[in-house]
């Protein structure tokens, strides 16, 4: 605590922190060092089994350096060029379907953020109610097949362009924003779109890039969509691939390649399938970190 006197001798005092201050501060030091040693230990456990040997790893004995050293399935996977054109498609996959759920997300959530809309309350209704319900799997199959859109990219980008999550979040940011800046953007002949463009989104740095964090992961990690739309193995991302492969491994591997590589294969390959789905995703998150925060803590109280 500070206190402060005015006047000819004003002099500041400072005091040294309270008793159950220091014990919250210890408690509170304890705790969120255990949280971050819950959290750390199976991420560095994964790798440490991923660079492991396939006796150390099924007798237990690999907990977070690896054991019997061993890189036999990265080059299995490295060595095969169908990984690098899976991985290809998985990056283009993510950017292209991100910045179409961004796109009309925004749009979207734009909209909504009108009060005075008309109509505006069954708009906020048909987004919330596909939260609940879904038209279910054949008929999303046989929808996606009718409309062409099999084997494309718009049947992985389409059907999960806007998440109702992600859609209030960002209403809910464009509510939050004083009214006189879009009213001013008007009295300077700015048409919506152009408000939109030029005054609402720069301000809305943190809630994008939370989103397209948001969006970015959910496409990375998607494998579904791809493995029930697509036959064609070229078209297939990194994640139907790594699938295809553990299968492959868990069954006895592909006719081509050795038994002791397959057996070591078969051992591991969930942690490296994990470690480079994983990679991309842990690499592009320092970068957004800074508006992660501002941007999830939307709903905080305002001073």
């Amino acid at each position: 605590m500070v206190s402060i006197e005015t006047g000819p001798r004003a002099a500041t005092t400072v005091t040294s922190p309270t008793r159950g201050y220091r014990v919250f501060q210890g408690v509170n030091a304890v705790i969120l060092t255990l949280v971050v040693a819950v959290t750390l230990y199976p991420i560095i456990n994964i790798v440490a089994r991923s660079f492991s040997g396939e006796r150390q790893i099924r007798a237990g004995e690999v907990t977070l350096w690896p054991k019997g050293f061993n890189l036999t399935t990265y080059k299995i996977v490295f060595q095969d060029g169908t990984f690098w054109r899976s991985y290809g498609n998985t990056v283009l996959y993510t950017v292209l379907s991100t910045a179409v759920a961004m796109a009309l997300t925004t749009i979207y959530a734009y909209v909504l953020s009108k009060k005075d809309l008309r109509g505006r309350t069954f708009l906020v209704g048909i987004a919330v109610f596909t939260m609940f319900f879904s038209g279910g799997l054949i008929p999303n199959y046989v929808l996606i097949t009718s409309l062409g859109l099999k084997n494309s990219i718009w049947a992985i980008a389409l059907p999960n362009a806007i998440s109702v999550f992600n859609l209030l979040v960002m209403k809910a940011f464009f509510e939050n924003m004083p009214a006189e800046l879009e009213e001013a953007a008007q009295i300077d002949g700015l048409s919506t779109y152009g408000t939109l463009l030029r005054i609402v989104l720069p301000l809305s740095k943190a809630v994008i890039a939370t989103m397209v964090l948001f969006y970015s992961v959910s496409f990375w990690n998607s494998w579904f969509s791809a493995f029930l739309y697509m036959d064609r193995a070229d078209l297939m991302p990194v994640t139907v691939y790594l699938r295809n492969l553990i299968a492959g491994a868990t069954e006895g591997g592909n006719a081509g390649a050795a038994a002791d590589q397959l057996t070591q294969a078969a051992a591991n390959i969930q942690s490296v399938t994990i470690v480079l789905t994983a990679l991309p995703i842990l690499a592009v998150y320092p970068f957004v970190q800074r508006y992660f925060v501002s941007g999830v803590m939307l709903g905080a109280v305002k001073g």
